[in-house]
C-alpha cells in the first residue's frame, strides 16, 4: 500500500516562504506523475504543480514564478517551495500521486499553509 506523508506547513506572514516535503513510502520512480493540489475552505481542490516522470512540470497560473515543484528520487520525496506567500494560498495542501495504467490515484492527508499576519 502507498503511503504518502506531507510535511512543512504552518503559519507564515505574507511574503514569507515555506517549502512542503511529500515522503512516499516506495520509490517514486513508480509514479508517472506526482504533484500537490490545494483545497481552500469552502472551494474546490485545485492543481498547484505537478511533476512528470520524464521531469516536465506545470503549474497553476496564480503560483507561477513563486513556486517550484522538485523531486529527490534517492530520498522518494517531493518537494514545493512556495515563496512570496499570499493570504490566498491559505488552503490544505496535498501530495498527489498518479500511475497511468492501470490509472491509480493516491492522496497524502494534506498539510496546513496559513498565510496571515
Amino acid at each position: 500500500q502507498v503511503q504518502l506523508v506531507e510535511s512543512g506547513g504552518g503559519l507564515v506572514q505574507p511574503g514569507g516562504s515555506l517549502r512542503l516535503s511529500c515522503a512516499a513510502s516506495g520509490s517514486i520512480f513508480s509514479f508517472n506523475a506526482m504533484g500537490w493540489y490545494r483545497q481552500a475552505s469552502g472551494k474546490q481542490r485545485e492543481l498547484v504543480a505537478e511533476t512528470t516522470s520524464a521531469d516536465n512540470a506545470r503549474y497553476a497560473d496564480s503560483v507561477k514564478g513563486r513556486f517550484t515543484i522538485s523531486r529527490d528520487n534517492a530520498k522518494n520525496t517531493v518537494y514545493l517551495q512556495m515563496n512570496s506567500l499570499k493570504p490566498e494560498d491559505t488552503a490544505v495542501y496535498y501530495c498527489n500521486a498518479v500511475v497511468y495504467q492501470p490509472w491509480t490515484n493516491y492522496w497524502g492527508q494534506g498539510t496546513q499553509v496559513t498565510v496571515s499576519s
